[in-house]
């Protein structure tokens, strides 16, 4: 994906404790970078949080996540992460995530997430409002 493609960004700064030997940012911290980001994206829907989701008993649950590494983020870097909805099926939702340090690109990768009754720990259907607003 380019750039542009992303109507959503969230930034940070890669702090001291994320960077390893190497003087880069040590790779399982980039799940976590899209985990931040995805979190304000999804603040930014205005759909439901994850505590109205667990009170309602219907969570998003993480499926799969996938990173491809480009370029590394050192410490103090700005990091500026897109997220995107790209595919709803039935109950899970696929979202891509990119990270860039201005127009570099650093990181790409998707998280997958499926809507499921968590009682039951089975999927359930993805809302329609939700359709609508992702």
């Amino acid at each position: 994906m380019a750039r542009q493609d992303f109507s959503f960004f969230h930034s940070l700064r890669v702090r001291w404790s994320e960077v390893d030997m190497q003087a880069i940012v040590f790779n399982g911290n980039y799940l976590n970078y899209f985990d931040v980001a995805f979190t304000e994206y999804w603040r930014e829907t205005g759909l439901p949080d994850v505590i109205a989701q667990a009170e309602a008993g219907l969570e998003l649950f993480a499926r799969k996540a996938v990173i491809e590494y480009h370029a590394p983020a050192r410490f103090d870097d700005v990091l500026d992460i897109g997220v995107r909805c790209a595919e709803i099926g039935r109950s899970s939702m696929r979202f891509v995530l990119e990270i860039y340090t201005t127009d570099e690109l650093l990181v790409s990768g998707e998280m997958m997430y499926v809507h499921a009754d968590s009682r039951v720990r089975k999927s359930e259907p993805v809302p329609q409002d939700w359709r609508d607003r992702l």
